[in-house]
């Protein structure tokens, strides 16, 4: 290990092996200690010889992020659009999986990087391939939102809100008070009806990946029965 630890130190610098330890710094440690100074340390050099690949600390997430979208799944070819679509956003919930510093790094972006344009771009040629129009296609990402790269702004995410990446573990909730259960009846039946996943961001009760691909496929199938009744937004809705 420690001559594999030497060989990578003295391996030429360059942008891929700067952004390639960037982002494991990143899966590690989490992204709010990741600075310029610690990264380079990683790599063994000085800071300043960073700077020869990257501007700063912006480029260097623009980066980060373009690494991790190039990991999610090309289209697979002779597929429908609605598998296809289905099939590179599931890739892509797994890649943030793998980096769960992902989605901040993405939100806190003022301009999309050029690979998730590319893939953005790569999504709505899939719908329009696949006879949807213009018009439509442009809501249909709109409705997607965040949910096409992966993520989305859960309810009672505590770690987003705080500002935190990576997985949390916090205490299983103790139950509902019989007075909250009374006023809010309709949450307590529930609380025990869905799969359990000890990593739910949403607590107890609840399972992350289930939700996901529910909201995924209400989306889908809501969209394709819109498309087959030639639906418009100038048209009437009720």
């Amino acid at each position: 290990m420690a001559e594999q630890a030497e060989t990578l130190r003295r391996t030429p610098l360059s942008r891929h092996r700067i952004l390639r330890a960037a982002v494991a710094l990143a899966d590690e440690t989490g992204i709010e200690s990741l600075s310029m100074r610690n990264l380079a340390q990683d790599l063994g050099v000085v800071p300043m010889a960073l700077y020869k690949h990257v501007a700063g600390k912006d480029e260097l997430l623009d980066g980060m992020i373009d690494v991790i979208v190039g990991e999610i799944d090309p289209p697979q070819p002779g597929t429908d659009w609605k598998h296809t679509i289905r099939r590179r956003i599931l890739s892509a919930r797994q890649v943030l999986r793998r980096h769960p510093w992902a989605p901040l790094a993405i939100e806190s972006r003022t301009m999309a990087t050029p690979a998730v344009l590319a893939y953005l771009d790569a999504m709505v040629a899939t719908l329009r391939a696949g006879g949807l129009s213009t018009d439509l296609a442009h809501h249909v990402m709109h409705a997607l939102g965040s949910r096409i790269l992966g993520f989305s702004q859960e309810l009672f995410d505590d770690s987003r809100r705080a500002g935190r990446s990576g997985p949390t573990d916090p205490a299983p909730p103790a139950a509902l008070p019989p007075e909250v259960a009374a006023r809010f009846p309709h949450l307590a039946e529930i609380a025990g009806a869905a799969a359990h996943d000890d990593d739910s961001v949403v607590g107890q009760g609840c399972d992350d990946q289930f939700e996901f691909e529910f909201a995924l496929d209400l989306l889908l199938d809501g969209i394709e029965r819109l498309h087959q009744r030639g639906w418009t937004s100038s048209g009437t809705h009720h």
